[in-house]
Order: C-alpha cells, then sequence, then structure tokens
C-alpha cells in the first residue's frame, strides 16, 4: 500500500472516530495541514472555533502568526505537518481532558508512525503536558531541548498566548529559530542564506 493510499486510510479513521463525547459536537474533525511525510511536526492542544468550521488546524488569529513564523523561517508545507493533540473541538474552546487526550492518542501514535517526523514543535502547556507526561509549566521548560528515541522536542509557547501577551514573542521567535538551525543540522534544510529576513 502507497503512503497515500495509507493516510486516506487514516483520515477516514479519524472522520468516523466517536471515541468520545467530542465527536457530539464537533463540525469538522480537524487531522492536518503540511506534509504527510515531514521532518517537522508542530502540535498544538486542540481545534478552536475556526479551526472546528473549516477543519484545518491553526487557521485562525494563531494559525496567522504560525504562518508568519513558517514564512519568515522560509519553511514550506513539505517541511512541516501540523496537528493538534485531539482532534475535536472541545465545548467553549476548554482545554481538552486527559480522558478525551487518552482516547486521541491511538489516532495521534499512528499519524506519528506515517508522519515519522524528527523534530517537534510543543505548541503551549497543554500539548506539552500530554505530550511528555509532564505537569512541568510551559514557562519552565520552553525552549529545551528534549531527546528521546532520536527524536528532537522543543516546547514553546501557544500563539494564542504570545497574541494575548506580545512581551513574549521574541521568545517565540527564539524557539522557532532554533528548531530551524536543528533541521539545518540534521540535514532537512540548506542554511538560511544572509539576506534571508527573519526578524520579529
Amino acid at each position: 500500500m502507497t503512503i497515500q493510499a495509507q493516510w486516506d486510510k487514516f483520515v477516514e479513521k479519524c472522520l468516523s472516530c466517536q471515541a468520545c463525547e467530542l465527536a457530539e459536537s464537533r463540525r469538522n474533525v480537524v487531522v492536518w495541514r503540511g506534509g504527510i511525510k515531514a521532518p517537522l511536526m508542530i502540535l498544538g492542544e486542540g481545534p478552536d472555533a475556526d479551526e472546528d468550521r473549516l477543519g484545518i488546524p491553526f487557521v485562525g488569529r494563531s494559525g496567522k502568526l504560525l504562518d508568519l513564523l513558517l514564512s519568515s523561517f522560509r519553511l514550506s508545507k513539505d517541511d512541516y505537518h501540523i496537528c493538534n493533540i485531539v482532534k475535536c473541538r472541545p465545548p467553549g474552546n476548554r482545554v481538552p481532558t486527559r480522558e478525551e487526550a487518552a482516547q486521541c492518542r491511538a489516532l495521534l501514535s499512528e499519524q506519528l508512525r506515517l508522519v515519522r517526523p524528527t523534530v517537534y514543535l510543543l505548541m503551549g502547556g497543554t500539548a506539552y503536558k500530554y505530550f511528555t507526561g509532564s505537569d512541568e509549566g510551559i514557562t519552565r521548560v520552553r525552549g529545551q531541548w528534549i531527546e528521546t528515541n532520536n527524536c528532537y522536542v522543543m516546547p514553546t509557547f501557544h500563539p494564542a498566548y504570545v497574541l494575548r501577551d506580545p512581551r513574549n514573542k521574541p521568545l517565540l521567535w527564539q524557539d522557532f529559530a532554533a528548531v530551524r538551525k536543528k533541521l539545518e543540522e540534521l540535514s532537512f534544510l540548506p542554511p538560511l542564506r544572509a539576506d534571508d529576513d527573519c526578524g520579529i
């Protein structure tokens, strides 16, 4: 079976999922955007209202900021794969519960096996907590590499947090710069040219 056929089968499984109560209130299952095979996986917590409406992750104000970062650091859609801890919107944009995250874990694990990323960018405290199992606060761990199973994991702030408190914008840019450098070190991307503008 080709990777495209495997991927299509996986997406169909996601679209028909009824594993938890989030299925009752969702409009769309939000699976991914970017490349199917990508060296970088960007992981958020869960769909918001815009994502639920369109069925695509990171499409609202947070998505615009994320897209600005991706373009600033010359990352094309084949370089990254964007998804969330849970694939259905929690009502009222609340944080997903541990039970909801656990029910979605099997689908996320299958997604990781298909995409096979080497670098992970965990956007926000919820993504960090549910992905790693750690309860440390995001402000304590952001910007620090975690190496596991020949992969590199970088926790950082969620774009929505930076939009609420722009003082943290330079830190988010700094973390993206570190991710870009790691992808270069691992030979997934060529070095940025001296005239590339990645400023904040």
